[in-house]
């Protein structure tokens, strides 16, 4: 946990935190500009001993922030109250070449994908270990039966490792597209004041490509400054991220439930205490998880609202991008990082789901003797037999096996053993066995591939 505020512990937990500050953000400013000055000094446009003068005065923690937030007021970007307190620091030769070339819009955008790579990295470590802690829960619990719920009612069986590698494909889905848009989409933006890149002349292409070759970025063929596609597909990714991992919180927080039971979040050092009740084990964890994923959609929706800009610089818009991006990065780092101690410390209760899948009374495997059978007097019939049976067995009471023992056109077809086969959950679980070695292949084929 990093010193955010207040509401740290919820929404700013992990290291993606701290890449994400105000201090992050300036200090990436800087080093797009000292990048600069050493891609001008590459190309011979700026002498070199200027780059080695910008890189040593470039320490955000030395800079007065909230001075450069005052000047945004003034000039719409931090830009120039950050390039006058820097210029302060250098000798005259450095001062006269620093942020050649480059717009205020340049320092910003390629700042921004600069804390999303940064950001990223630390991100991606953390949903790769939810991801291997699913991979283990699939694992361990192939054969694990519980009951499938559809509208939170009981459907048919299945194990919670295929729930488990469920989540699995989730997470791996995420991070694909997480890491496809660190290596892909993360571009520099240096095309100067309508995206000619006038004021490099001859050499700005040069410039560009070693900015970009400087800073680990991509270098895009056009410049991006007013179509935002990248910071669509930026927010549009952990955006996406923020649900899946909202998805299988909100399954713990129902597993969880009391009169459920099934599944726990670790209790260690008091976790998930009341401040009154102290029988209490909330998910705490699950809690944050949603928290964070809940903001996400207002968020992105800014992000693309915003896409529709003005001619060559955005009047306003382009602004309204910068606070949402970093506060989904701030969310995706936080909830990879209560999700993953989520994940590695949950605590599966496999008895109480079988008692939970029991109760039943055999209903939930209704379809499967009416498949059963179906093959003999016709699936209409059969689906309308056994909805009349599940009923009789509901208003009296009875078990669902008696009910259907007790009626002709079944044990015409199915003997004891056969309708006993018919109620066992776990002859009825499909290809649930091949799904869960799929998900779990896929698994270690991205693990390989990164």
């Amino acid at each position: 946990m990093t010193e955010q505020g207040l509401l740290s512990g919820l929404f700013s937990r992990g290291p993606v935190a701290a890449q994400t500050s105000d201090v992050a953000l300036l200090q990436a400013m800087l080093d797009v500009e000292v990048a600069l000055m050493r891609a001008l000094a590459k190309a011979g446009i700026a002498p070199a001993q200027a780059a080695t003068e910008v890189a040593q005065a470039a320490d955000a923690a030395s800079f007065d922030i909230a001075a450069i937030g005052r000047g945004m007021a003034d000039k719409g970007t931090p830009v120039p109250a950050m390039l006058s307190a820097l210029r302060s620091r250098l000798g005259d030769d450095a001062a006269a070449h620093l942020h050649q070339g480059a717009t205020s819009q340049d320092i910003v955008d390629t700042a921004l994908m600069l804390v999303a790579q940064r950001a990223l990295a630390r991100l991606l470590v953390d949903l790769e270990d939810a991801g291997d802690a699913c991979a283990e829960l699939a694992e361990r619990h192939r054969h694990t039966l519980a009951p499938g719920r559809t509208l939170l009612q009981q459907a048919l069986p299945l194990t919670f490792g295929i729930k488990a590698a469920t989540w699995l494909s989730g997470l791996d889905g995420s991070f694909a597209e997480l890491l496809e848009v660190s290596e892909r989409v993360l571009a520099v933006q240096l095309f100067g004041a309508v995206g000619t890149l006038a004021a490099l002349g001859d050499r700005g292409l040069e410039v560009m490509s070693a900015l970009a070759e400087e800073l680990g970025l991509a270098e895009p063929a056009v410049g991006w400054h007013t179509v935002r596609l990248r910071p669509a597909r930026l927010s549009a990714a952990l955006g996406s991220a923020l649900g899946v991992m909202g998805k299988i919180a909100r399954d713990v927080v129902l597993l969880a439930q009391t009169e459920v039971a099934e599944a726990a979040e670790s209790a260690s050092a008091g976790r998930g205490g009341s401040s009154t009740m102290p029988h209490k084990r909330n998910p705490v964890g699950a809690v944050a998880v949603i928290a964070c994923a809940q903001r996400a959609p207002g968020l992105v929706a800014t992000i693309l609202g915003a896409m529709a800009q003005e001619h060559e610089r955005a009047a306003g818009a382009w602004q309204a991008e910068w606070e949402p991006l970093l506060e989904l990065l701030r969310l995706a780092g936080s909830a990879a990082a209560s999700l993953r101690e989520l994940l590695e410390g949950l605590d599966v209760d496999a008895e109480r789901m079988r008692v939970n899948l029991d109760a039943t009374g055999e209903l939930v495997m209704s379809e499967s003797v009416a498949a059963a059978l179906s093959q003999s007097i016709g699936r209409p019939a059969a689906q309308e037999l056994i909805a009349e049976a599940a009923a009789i067995s509901a208003r009296e009471g009875r078990p669902f096996r008696q009910v259907l023992m007790g009626l002709p056109e079944v044990s015409r077809v199915l003997d004891a053993r056969g309708l006993d086969a018919a109620l066992d959950p776990s002859g009825y679980l499909g290809a649930t066995a091949e799904l869960i070695g799929r998900a779990l292949a896929e698994h270690a084929q991205l693990r390989e591939r990164k």
